[in-house]
């Protein structure tokens, strides 16, 4: 099948929040290419001398390059893009899972930022920040009206700076100042504990460099407690997925040794790849991250629960267990990120994410712009789903790739969906109280509906699964 794509992959962040993009980054030579369009080029060059001396403002000649690149390759689909010095370092940062910052996974609620809770052992934790704690000001800013996202970059920094948070705490009534040090922070993609007597909840929230490690010393611990775990469920939901070695490693941890977890194909001959459920498939130092694992895991009965925001690594492990018929896959049809990106280092700073190939389970499916079909379908609440349908998909994506399987048909269904969840969103929020109470559970929460019917799976009680959803077809692609 050709040279296979080196596993030593970055993960970055797709069009939408929940679509993280599994990749491989090497460099590799190329010979043989088609001679450049020489017209093209000139026309290149005329709109680039064009723009130097007829411009109103003069415009910075590196700019006019970067912004030419940039928009080259964001042309061709959802999730290929150009990193520039600074984008390049962000890339970086969140595929290791690691960050300097002070520590603390974040929503935001009534336009402060809530703490969802601190990670272990961070400068947070030890400065007793708490879940549901409320940041009101990051130094002198005050939180209402910024962007997660800006919230977020003022509490990051260099190591051993200060940051003062104000925080509210609502069961003790107060408000005070926090005054941290920020410090390089390990991101922990892995959660697990017993959910019941013999029954055991693993939740992956991201497939980062440390995943595996974390996912095997999780295991560890929960088989410790019990060494006769009777069911176990791995939790996908709202995944959004990262670094293909890692999910080669999730699947090779419940599946037989050697059988297929994943193929790719693309127009390089090192982009048609096997991958198996062999350390030599996805060990990064050479010895099996996964060699302590107890037995028992490998014949564990298992449910695999997934979302529409279950993406690209996601999808991975629930097709290969669904096609080896290892785990039974519950909850929505999964978000169809069915590509592989490449990344190609241009200079020291800066690089291009470029999809090379698409994925396909063992069996041969392609996940792209289809996604995996759940065996069992499950709400998210026991009343139905929320605002399911408002989740985007890779196929609502602009500049979407085709499965490669088939034509693209629209699914009117879902359109309708849509329009009713938007309308109950308009009427939600002017009610303020009953958007609190509709908001989805926790997950792993003794609420979380769809782990309680997992575990009613499990344990061979009536699960109540969804009469409404059925499977989506591919949406229609413009041409």
């Amino acid at each position: 099948m050709g040279q296979k794509l080196k596993i030593a992959g970055w993960i970055s962040v797709g069009v939408f929040a929940g679509a993280l993009t599994t990749v491989s980054l090497q460099t590799v030579a190329r010979s043989g290419m088609t001679p450049l369009p020489l017209e093209e080029i000139q026309q290149l060059s005329a709109v680039f001398g064009l723009i130097k001396t007829d411009y109103v403002d003069q415009v910075d000649d590196r700019k006019l390059i970067t912004d030419a690149i940039s928009g080259m390759v964001s042309s061709l689909d959802p999730h290929s893009q150009y990193f520039d010095k600074k984008s390049f370092k962000e890339f970086r940062e969140g595929t290791s899972g690691r960050f300097v910052g002070v520590g603390i996974e974040i929503t935001q609620e009534d336009g402060l930022i809530k703490i969802v809770s601190p990670i272990e052992g961070s400068p947070a934790d030890r400065a007793g920040l708490k879940t549901n704690d409320l940041i009101t000001k990051i130094d002198d800013t005050a939180v209402k009206g910024l962007s997660l996202n800006d919230a977020v970059k003022k509490m990051r920094g260099e190591p051993n700076t200060k940051v003062t948070l104000t925080i509210l705490r609502k069961d003790e009534s107060r408000t005070f100042p926090v005054t941290i040090t920020r410090e390089e922070i390990k991101t922990q993609s892995v959660k697990a504990k017993m959910v019941q007597p013999g029954y055991a909840w693993v939740r992956l929230s991201q497939f980062q460099e440390r995943t595996v490690d974390d996912f095997v010393r999780k295991v560890d611990d929960l088989y410790k407690q019990d060494p006769h775990i009777k069911g176990m469920v791995l939790d996908l939901r709202n995944d959004p997925g990262g670094l293909l070695d890692a999910a080669v490693a999730i699947s090779a941890a419940f599946l037989p040794e050697n059988v297929t977890v994943v193929t790719t194909n693309g127009q390089l001959p090192e982009s048609k790849s096997a991958f198996k459920a062999a350390p030599e498939d996805y060990a990064r130092r050479g010895s099996d991250p996964l060699r302590s694992l107890p037995a028992g895991l490998k014949k564990v009965p298992l449910v695999v629960l997934v979302n529409e925001g279950s993406a690209s690594a996601s999808e991975i492990v629930a097709g290969a267990l669904q096609d080896h018929k290892r785990a039974t896959i519950m909850g929505a049809q999964t978000f169809g990120k069915g590509s592989v990106q490449t990344v190609r280092p241009l200079g020291p700073d800066t690089g291009i994410k470029l999809t090379t190939a698409r994925y396909y389970t063992p069996s041969g499916r392609s996940i792209q712009a289809k996604g995996i079909v759940p065996d069992v379908w499950v709400d998210e609440t026991a009343e139905g789903d929320l605002y399911a349908s408002l989740r985007p998909r890779e196929a609502d994506l602009e500049k979407h790739l085709s499965s490669g399987q088939g034509e693209e048909v629209k699914d009117a269904a879902r359109e309708k969906a849509r329009e009713e969840a938007m309308k109950r969103l308009e009427e939600e929020s002017k009610d303020k109280e009953k958007a609190k109470k509709d908001k989805l559970p926790e997950f792993g929460s003794d609420k979380d509906f769809q782990l309680n019917q997992a575990i009613n799976q499990l344990r061979g009680v009536t699960v109540l699964a969804s009469k409404s959803k059925t499977e989506r077809p591919e949406a229609k692609k413009e041409e």
